[in-house]
């Protein structure tokens, strides 16, 4: 509504454009559009591992937009446990350095908002 240009994806939505992007020879496009959106938000990273291509590719998007456009990252995992999503010890704790330098943290606890409404529409239906 401000005029910033924002893209929302799924982490592995994300991933999977990019190799399918590297394999038809178009990273570079794919990268570049990633590269010029105002805020980047990826959700839901850290729930599957990715294998070290998309994990080297994923690098590259941020790489590409360090210092330039922000990132906003959505996760349920502590970057301790990124590990698992990110098998390479040192391209994790590259990423991890990409999204945190200059970077806010904001952790929002562990309660899930979807189980919390269900409950509390569960809690009304009984309720009535």
């Amino acid at each position: 509504m401000q005029g910033y240009r924002v893209r929302y994806t799924l982490a592995t939505k994300l991933v999977n454009e990019l190799v399918e992007a590297a394999d038809e020879k178009q990273l570079n496009k794919t990268i570049a559009r990633y590269g010029r959106v105002d805020l980047l938000c990826i959700d839901e990273l850290g729930y599957m591992e990715l294998d070290r291509r998309g994990a080297e590719l994923l690098f590259q998007v941020l790489t590409e937009r360090e210092e330039k456009n922000s990132v906003a990252i959505a996760s349920n995992e502590s970057f301790g446990g990124w590990t698992k999503t990110f098998t390479d010890p040192r391209l994790c704790a590259a990423i991890v350095d990409r999204l945190t330098f200059n970077g806010t943290i904001i952790e929002t606890g562990t309660d899930s908002y979807r189980l919390a409404t269900t409950r509390a529409r569960t809690g009304q239906a009984a309720a009535s």
